[in-house]
């Protein structure tokens, strides 16, 4: 395959996304702008958190790599920094994401459109049935035999979820049916925030074969909310832990789901193979069980993502199109209750437990490997020293967490921004005799330093904290204005009902705009099949 120049103009853009090779389009802007308007196949990386990120995102260094913006010039930052890293074969889409448009492609809006679109097409496809949300209400009005599974994240369930739901998140869903469900006679509805996990989750069940009448809860607790009944904060019912009659059924239904899906089960042999060519082909290894059991134990060096979660948000973990991927669990149902999506999305998976993958087991959380960050040439400064000098001096203090981890507690006084545009905001700020920069951990804030000539606070806003310093919360001091993370409907100051309609149609949208668009790899599996 030839290599690619220093740019790529639409055309090539399009038939590379079309000639069956590795590929990884990436957006350099914020989420934010990146919701607004963006290409289909591409994924938001933002260009001041590269370091952190592109490890795990694409992990080859000599894939095609092909970066875009809407005409702010960041792509073309993004493309110089990631060469610097050892990327080989990078290039930037000339004109950007206007050039794309007026080629007459079609442009996006929202987050993780991929995998939405692929359980819009998946329900199309599948004829995966639903309730409405005055229909749930009539049967739990009525005390009617039915079980709620919720199966987003616990956190999200945590913080809104129908009364009586089970949280249940994503692939635990076939784990842990049979303890949930002893009855075949129960009627089962699968619900999430909006509806690519209600639709993923039900559909799930069905391809598993579980006696149970199964339906998804259209437009999920939006149109709970849009229907007037009661959302409640704070529940906090869980799934059992899994019976030995609870594996054997959940075994069995993994197992048909393989068969009906045609989802790899390879051995140590074959990992071992696929890591030696990993220099030729991209390969991704997740382990996905839940948070609590990988933070128990799991393999160095394997990061974690809940099944559910990769297949809401696949953009966020899998950059590059056309990769392998492995996925890994304790007994291969939850990691093949995954593959099959992912599959049918496209991608070449293959599943294996963590025994037979073998390796060192550490616990604790996974650490990202940091790019293109020398520690020594960080000048730091302690949480007591910061302290004593903000005291005693005028100092600038600015904090590069994500907005919402501003708001929720920073330093008194701290500047909020965003570590790309701050060449333009750092002139926000008074005079000081001092700049200090700080993030969770203070990983990013040792990067910006070194770019800034400044100093890191060592151990972030975390050391600090736990220094038992004051914290304060709020948007008290904008340096940047908060484009990092998009507001979910519910989350919007305003006009909240509005805004879950615009989604929910948006969504619903979907299989239409699939149905006019090639880019897309879906290949959907029925069960019928």
């Amino acid at each position: 395959m030839p290599h690619l120049t220093s740019n790529i103009n639409v055309a090539d853009l399009k038939a590379a996304l079309h000639d069956g090779g590795e590929i990884a389009l990436l957006d350099a802007r914020e989420e934010v702008p990146f919701d607004a308007r963006h290409i289909l196949m591409a994924a938001c990386v933002p260009l001041g958190r590269i370091e952190l990120t592109i490890d795990d995102l694409v992990p080859r260094r000599g894939v095609r790599v092909i970066w875009c913006d809407d005409g702010e010039g960041l792509a073309h930052q993004a493309a110089a920094k990631m060469r610097g890293l050892g990327y080989t074969n990078v290039a930037v889409l000339e004109d950007g994401i206007a050039a794309w448009e007026q080629a007459g492609n079609r442009i996006y809006s929202g987050v993780h459109v991929p995998s939405k679109a692929f359980a819009e097409v998946v329900e199309h496809e599948a004829s995966t049935p639903f309730i409405t949300a005055q229909d749930l209400k009539s049967l739990i009005d009525e005390k009617a035999d039915i079980a709620i599974y919720d199966t987003r994240s616990y956190e999200e369930y945590h913080s809104n979820s129908i009364p009586g739901a089970i949280s249940v998140p994503g692939a635990e869903i076939v784990y842990r049916f049979k303890d949930l469900t002893p009855s075949p006679d129960t009627m089962v509805v699968v619900n999430c925030g909006g509806r690519t996990r209600s639709i993923i989750g039900a559909q799930a069940l069905i391809n598993a074969g579980v006696p149970n009448k199964v339906v998804s809860l259209k437009n999920g607790t939006q149109d709970w909310h849009l229907a007037g009944y009661d959302v409640i904060n704070g529940a906090t019912r869980k799934a059992p832990d899994v019976s030995e009659m609870g594996f054997e059924a959940a075994l069995a239904g993994a197992r048909r789901v393989a068969k009906l899906c045609g989802v790899q089960i390879i051995d140590r042999t074959t990992l071992m193979k696929w890591k030696a060519e990993a220099d030729e082909r991209t390969l991704y290894v997740l382990d996905v069980r839940t948070p609590e059991e990988y933070a128990a134990g799991h393999l160095a060096d394997v990061k974690h993502i809940a099944g559910g979660q990769l297949i809401q948000e696949t953009d966020a973990h899998l950059a590059t199109w056309g990769a392998r991927v492995i996925l890994l669990d304790d007994n291969g149902i939850r990691a093949t209750i995954t593959a099959s999506w992912l599959k049918q999305m496209g991608w070449e998976v293959a599943i294996m437990t963590n025994e037979e993958a073998g390796g060192d087991i550490v616990s604790g959380p996974y650490n990202p490997a940091v790019r293109g960050f020398d520690r020594s040439k960080v000048e730091l400064i302690s949480p007591s020293d910061l302290k004593e000098r903000m005291a005693s001096e005028r100092v600038n203090v600015v904090d590069l967490n994500w907005s919402r981890g501003y708001y929720d507690g920073h330093i008194p006084g701290a500047w909020y921004a965003i570590r790309s545009r701050l060449d333009a905001d750092l002139g926000k700020l008074p005079s000081a005799d001092a700049l200090v920069f700080t993030s969770p951990d203070g990983v990013l804030a040792g990067i910006a330093a070194v770019d800034g000539s400044a100093m890191a606070l060592e151990g972030g806003t975390d050391a600090w904290s736990k220094a038992g310093l004051p914290m304060e919360t709020g948007a008290t001091n904008m340096a940047s204005a908060a484009e990092d993370i998009r507001l979910k409907a519910r989350e919007q100051s305003g006009n909240i009902e509005a805004a879950m309609r615009a989604y929910l149609s948006w969504e619903i949208e979907l299989v239409n705009d699939m149905a006019e668009d090639d880019d897309h790899r879906f290949n959907i599996v029925t069960a019928e099949c």
